[in-house]
């Protein structure tokens, strides 16, 4: 089986003490909260394809962000063997107010109850290190199918 590498993004906007989770309405990740983001198209960095994806994904532009870490998802989704790299970013100044669209529906949450018997099985590892310190991180995490079956490996770094 082929191995395919793919760059996306991830981007949280925070407000005081609260989160902004979208539910995606369509395509990867369908029915869960998750963070605004996307691939990296051919000639973009990752901080434009952060910023052009909430942009069409919520109607937001982040004009102040923090790159996070790097996360990176070893599975196989649609008969395929993803290696995904995740580029996760922070935003408290943004332009805009975030709106339902096509794809996502998104809602502000406390920090302290982030729902994450809603979310993908990984972010309840990392998303908490996000949220509790300042630090940065990296992250390795191996799945004997897609990011619904079981996680087989994984290594959190903090910087």
């Amino acid at each position: 089986m082929k191995m395919i590498e793919r760059q996306t993004t991830l981007l949280y906007l925070l407000r005081g003490q609260q989160i902004l989770l979208a539910m995606k309405k369509r395509g990867f990740g369908v029915g869960k909260y998750n963070g605004i983001g996307g691939k990296v198209e051919l000639g973009e960095t990752v901080e434009q394809a952060m910023v052009r994806e909430t942009q069409e994904e919520i109607g937001v532009t982040p004009l102040k962000y923090q790159k996070r870490g790097v996360l990176v998802f070893d599975q196989i989704y649609q008969g395929e063997h993803l290696v995904v790299g995740v580029h996760v970013f922070t935003s408290d100044v943004f332009h805009g107010e975030p709106k339902e669209t096509e794809e996502m529906s998104p809602g502000w949450f406390d920090i302290n109850q982030i729902p994450y018997n809603q979310m993908f099985q990984t972010d309840k590892l990392w998303l908490p290190i996000l949220l509790d310190s300042h630090s940065n991180f990296n992250g390795t995490f191996k799945f004997n199918g897609d990011l619904d079956t079981k996680l087989i490996d994984y290594k959190l770094e903090i910087k």
